[in-house]
């Protein structure tokens, strides 16, 4: 069984984003040379928008594969997950929305992704680990 879950994509994070790199492309408009803060702008919106648009999350048999942009690339066996929990927890991970899930793996390794289909994605992990502990935010 292999399975391809994309990453959300949060609104909070798109509206930070485009306030951010607006207010630098206002102001690197308006001053002279402006042609060369764009050049320099471009690309880094460029690579914002690839990674935002190519973070998904593989599992495939026993693996569970983070792919965020073609920066981030982690393995973790399903059978090392020990816990999932709901968060919303803004560190920096490979996650396009602060809806997120903490991976709980190994002996103190997490790592906080955002699939779309957050039930669908942890009922495909406990159906491959069934001892993975599971933690739903209080609504």
């Amino acid at each position: 069984m292999k399975k391809i879950y994309k990453s959300k994509i949060g609104l909070e994070l798109v509206i930070f984003l485009v306030s951010v790199f607006g207010t630098v492309l206002a102001i690197t408009v308006s001053q002279k040379p402006s042609w060369i803060g764009i050049v320099i702008l471009l690309p880094v919106i460029l690579f914002v928008v690839q990674m935002l648009m190519t973070t998904d999350y593989t599992i495939d048999s026993d693996k569970l594969t983070i792919k965020c942009g073609f920066l981030y690339n982690k393995s973790i066996d399903i059978k090392t997950i020990t816990k999932i929990m709901e968060t919303n927890n803004p560190l920096s991970s490979p996650a396009a929305s602060l809806d997120r899930l903490e991976i709980n793996y190994g002996k103190f390794e997490s790592v906080l992704i955002s699939p779309k289909q957050k039930s669908e994605f942890i009922n495909d992990i406990k159906e491959l680990n069934p001892s993975v502990e599971v933690k739903y935010k209080k609504k």
